[in-house]
């Protein structure tokens, strides 16, 4: 029992038996479950959401790319070109619940069918409760949540009927051992902050938070109706992305003690590590092996570790390890600063001999 329970937690911590993630996940071969099919991707002009188009179309999956911003999008389809595959591509506002649903029917004209759909487009938001107005925290649900909700809802049904058009008939019919030729499965894009909140943050946590509650929910529908589609939310720490540049902020932030502007976009950008190919390589291996939720990077693990460990008080661990992280740099950088006072000494014994 002892044995069963240190499994399952050593996937949640900073460590792991393998020392690279992406490494480990790049020996498996993801191309049988992805070759073929057709995924929908938002945010697709950069970061995650263009690496997750490279890495599915090298494995045969034809796509249809969104994202709001007309220039990076077709960036991307330049990227694919070369590539077995078909590609569409839509300017897309996902906040657009009409939209959505337009660009949903679009893929089944173009495409005949579709499998994934991977909700990745996101927004930030940098101030206060008190001081972030009504509009601000619309803007960033509208996009972070209710995107994801209406994408989820606008393709969930397609992907459903592409699934199920695929089933082998097995004689079968009590839904208790359906098999399918296709895949299908619903990925939503949460965050590190969808499993701890944190000051100056509190749209973003909502939002994330919100997303996870709702693709949990999903996941355990789906489980029940055995349809052959499923569903997975993925909470990425800091991935090197675009998102801290087009956030928004105020300047209530200063009575956090925090700094406002561009020195705060830079040092937050600093945070932002772990590379967004290598990121969406674990997403695609998440999927492809029905994971109910994905942590990716270490921050992300420590920090859920902390949070299930102190439920009630992880805010004041992480910030007792943020503190004792920031004074152990700082003694780092002055012992470098210093002589190496072990080499002079050996030289003072020396010339004592002689």
């Amino acid at each position: 029992m002892m044995n069963t329970i240190t499994a399952a937690l050593r996937q949640h911590l900073p460590f792991s038996l393998a020392s690279n993630a992406a490494s480990s996940t790049q020996n498996h071969d993801l191309t049988p479950y992805y070759h073929d099919h057709v995924a929908a991707i938002t945010g697709a002009g950069s970061g995650m959401g263009r690496e997750l188009a490279i890495h599915l179309a090298q494995m045969g999956c034809h796509l249809a790319l969104s994202d709001i911003n007309a220039e990076p999008l077709a960036q991307t389809k330049a990227l694919l070109v070369g590539y077995a595959v078909k590609v569409t591509t839509t300017v897309l506002d996902v906040s657009d619940n009409k939209a959505v649903e337009a660009w949903a029917d679009a893929v089944m004209s173009a495409h005949g069918k579709v499998n994934f759909i991977f909700n990745n487009a996101g927004v930030a938001l940098y101030s206060t409760v008190e001081g972030s107005s009504i509009s601000e925290l619309e803007w960033v649900m509208d996009i972070n949540f209710w995107g994801v909700v209406y994408g989820t809802k606008a393709f969930l049904p397609l992907i459903k009927n592409s699934v199920k058009q695929s089933e082998i008939d097995g004689g079968n019919k009590d839904n208790k051992s359906r098999t399918f030729k296709e895949h299908g499965h619903i990925i939503n894009i949460s965050s590190l902050f969808g499993l701890t909140a944190q000051p100056s943050q509190s749209a973003y946590n909502a939002s994330k938070f919100a997303v996870r509650g709702f693709t949990e929910s999903l996941r355990q529908e789906l489980d029940i109706q055995r349809c052959g589609v499923s569903a997975t939310c993925i909470h990425p720490g800091g991935i090197k992305t675009n998102i801290a540049n087009s956030a928004r902020g105020n300047d209530s932030l200063s009575e956090l003690g925090m700094r406002i502007g561009p020195t705060a976009i830079s040092n937050f950008n600093k945070f932002l590590k772990f590379d967004a190919k290598d990121a969406a390589w674990i997403i695609l291996q998440a999927a492809a092996t029905n994971q109910r939720r994905c942590l990716i990077g270490n921050d992300a693990k420590m920090m859920d570790a902390v949070q299930r460990a102190f439920p009630a008080h992880y805010s004041t661990v992480l910030n007792r390890v943020y503190k004792l992280s920031r004074q152990l740099k700082r003694k780092k950088r002055a012992i470098i600063k210093q002589p190496n006072m072990a080499n002079t000494f050996d030289s003072d014994k020396k010339a004592q001999r002689f």
